[in-house]
């Protein structure tokens, strides 16, 4: 068990922005910083950080917190794995005491297959500077490349002997489980090498963890695939992992712009050209998963294609699942029986980037002007490429962006534009109406919420994203009912929750500097008759526990709460203190316009603690108003004339209370 101090180090070194931005991109929007949801697929960011809190929030689908639940969330991690993730991030020593047996063990099985991958990676890099095959076949065959020493070892570049085992060897006699080297398909079931006489290619996650491996093999008299990759496992999922991906990222951030090619080498090669913001999908068609990873950094990508004819036109056809996510997609046909590495080799960097600025086309043109060579005047032809191209225009979400392309495209196939504009809607019908059907189908069985608990994986994966097409809540995301929210339909509960929204925001804020009052205790003392009388738990809890913090004469801040033991405080906390909204900087900056009459929003909370609490006994005044009117009417049915005026002496005064506070609120007050 990680111990309560090293728990306390974590949290306070780790910056919710530096954690958030090794893989999401962030812009600056005042003072708080804003990008893409990485938990839920959405077209409009409402993925919300703030710095000065150390908080994110996503106004789409809800989830928030610090930066130990942003990793926990995001990698699939325990608390402890998170802790244990973010204090090798900023060099912190645990400090550790026993944990269970059960826990000691989940962790050390995670721990031993990215330990023994990392092992695999050193040990096919040492085979290929140090053994005599690999340096005569492997290495001999990375620098006819043109692979220098140092994008060799960056990228974790190896070779495997062609022996029978003598990888599996090696691991036993270091003490790795042989089990383990079957589960990540390093070691067959026979207790041989998976891979033999290969060029290794190392793939890692966003991290730089190594997932998995590629290898291919050189000998051409052997019959066997070119290219074989390691098997699924818990850490590797191949459909939602970009080869390149973590030594691109930074580069994708900066050029705002993501260059998708389709092999190892590819990669390899631009990235030593210095073109560095370059990904492949390791030869298969692109996943939602692969496209929604790219588009957490940039919206725009560019497809790199050879010359084959053929295979462009078969890639095609997978390319409208990047147009769903709404992606600004550009494709360069490179020269006939060229690819990136071979034509960047050919023509040097500076040539290869400017072919690639010229010569990059739209994706929805590109297809246009590809089929329309291929109808050559056929109107049966031409019939069926309009409906193609109409069908990957109405994958397009924005509807502004879709009537600019059926505009253009219309003019191009010399087509009216109403008949495009009328096929289009068809489609985008049709589309919407698969979509329904789909919920329908998922909604026919119990599925797991957000709130409910999943075991740890540990994989360094992104968390699964279960429908490929978005449903009507994510193209228009609300935000997710809080803990709070759901416990309570009372159309009153807000005065309750801006109590407790004072008590965590401002709490321990001076109220009376003379009378040396933190704003907690004004709050408490004003409501310590009617603290049991919250109509929602969870406020009362938390007032209730911000009085024995006051009794205990203990210290708290916004941090206290949101970094609370209890999930459901800590998410409340986040929900009540950070807003959509920000105040713009220009009014006094720009414009020199200051409020005169009060302090800022931020600094106004003596003010607002009283107009809470006036709000809040208000509200508790004539439900007690209401109440005792009952008791009034009961009374008067079993003739009890005493119990009568008693009651109706309770009422005025009550009246009167309401009436006193109601005035100092300004309020009306109609019965």
């Amino acid at each position: 068990m990680i111990s309560q101090k090293s728990v306390q180090e974590v949290i306070e070194k780790a910056r919710i922005e530096d954690v958030v931005e090794d893989y999401v991109t962030l812009k600056r929007r005042g003072v708080n910083m804003l990008g893409l949801c990485p938990f839920h697929n959405e077209k409009t960011p409402s993925f919300t950080v703030s710095p000065a809190k150390n908080i994110y929030k996503c106004f789409g689908c809800g989830k928030a917190g610090n930066p130990v639940q942003f990793v926990m969330e995001h990698e699939s991690f325990s608390f402890p794995e998170a802790l244990r993730f973010l204090a090798k991030k900023y060099n912190i020593e645990l400090e550790e005491t026993v944990s269970s047996q059960e826990s000691i063990e989940e962790r050390q099985h995670f721990d031993s297959l990215y330990l023994i991958n990392q092992f695999a990676k050193e040990s096919f890099q040492e085979n290929l500077f140090e053994t005599p095959e690999g340096k005569s076949i492997g290495l001999s065959y990375f620098k006819e490349r043109g692979f220098r020493e140092e994008t060799i070892k960056k990228f974790g570049l190896g070779y495997t002997l062609n022996k029978r085992d003598a990888f599996t060897l090696k691991a036993i006699q270091k003490g790795y489980n042989i089990q383990l080297l079957k589960e990540l398909g390093l070691t067959s079931k026979y207790d041989k090498d998976f891979f033999r006489s290969r060029v290794m290619f190392s793939i890692h996650n966003l991290t730089g963890k190594v997932l998995g491996f590629g290898g291919r093999i050189l000998d051409n008299t052997i019959k066997a695939p070119k290219y074989v990759n390691s098997p699924e496992t818990e850490i590797y999922n191949k459909s939602k992992i970009l080869y390149g991906a973590y030594f691109a990222k930074g580069a994708i951030r900066k050029e705002e712009e993501c260059i998708m090619v389709e092999g190892y080498t590819d990669v390899l090669a631009l990235h030593q050209a210095g073109i560095e913001n370059v990904v492949s999908s390791s030869g298969t068609s692109l996943t939602v998963d692969q496209i929604r990873l790219v588009k957490r950094f940039t919206p725009n990508m560019k497809i790199l294609y050879d010359g084959d004819q053929a295979g462009v036109k078969a890639a095609l056809r997978g390319l409208d699942l990047v147009l769903e996510q709404d992606m600004n997609v550009k494709v360069v046909l490179l020269p006939d029986g060229e690819d990136p590495d071979s034509y960047l080799n050919k023509v040097g960097a500076s040539k290869f980037k400017t072919y690639l600025t010229e010569n990059a086309d739209d994706f929805i043109f590109f297809k246009t002007k590809l089929l329309m060579e291929e109808a050559k005047g056929d109107p049966i032809k031409k019939t069926k490429m309009i409906k193609d191209i109409v069908s990957s225009i109405a994958r397009i979400p924005d509807p502004i962006k879709r009537s600019l392309y059926i505009k253009q495209c219309a003019a191009t196939v010399d087509v009216s534009e109403q008949i495009l504009v009328t096929e289009s809607n068809k489609v985008v019908g049709q589309n919407i109406r698969k979509r329904e059907q789909r919920n329908q189908r998922n909604n026919t069985y119990p599925r797991p919420t957000s709130g409910t608990s999943t075991p740890s994986t540990g994989s360094g994966e992104f968390p699964t994203q279960e429908p490929n097409i978005p449903t009507d809540s994510e193209e228009y995301p609300t935000e997710a009912a809080s803990p709070a929210q759901k416990q309570t339909t009372d159309p009153t509960a807000f005065k309750e929750k801006d109590i407790i929204r004072i008590l965590i925001s401002s709490g321990g804020m001076p109220f009376d500097q003379e009378e040396d009052m933190t704003v907690c205790a004004y709050v408490i003392q004003n409501i310590e008759e009617i603290i049991d009388d919250f109509d929602n738990k969870l406020y009362e809890n938390i007032a209730k526990e911000c009085r024995s913090l006051l009794q205990e004469g203990k210290q708290f801040d916004q941090q206290y709460f949101i970094n609370h033991s209890d999930p459901a405080i800590g998410q409340l906390a986040i929900e009540l203190i950070h807003s959509p909204f920000e105040y713009s900087p220009n009014w006094q900056e720009k414009w020199e316009i200051t409020l005169q009459t009060q302090k800022a929003p931020e600094d106004n909370f003596t003010k607002d603690s009283i107009q809470s609490l006036y709000r809040f006994k208000l509200d508790k005044l004539i439900k007690m108003c209401t109440k005792n009117q009952t008791r009034i009417q009961e009374a008067s049915k079993t003739g009890d004339a005493d119990q009568v005026m008693l009651y109706l002496k309770v009422q005025q005064k009550l009246l009167q209370m309401r009436n006193e506070l109601a005035k100092k609120l300004n309020t009306v007050i109609f019965k």
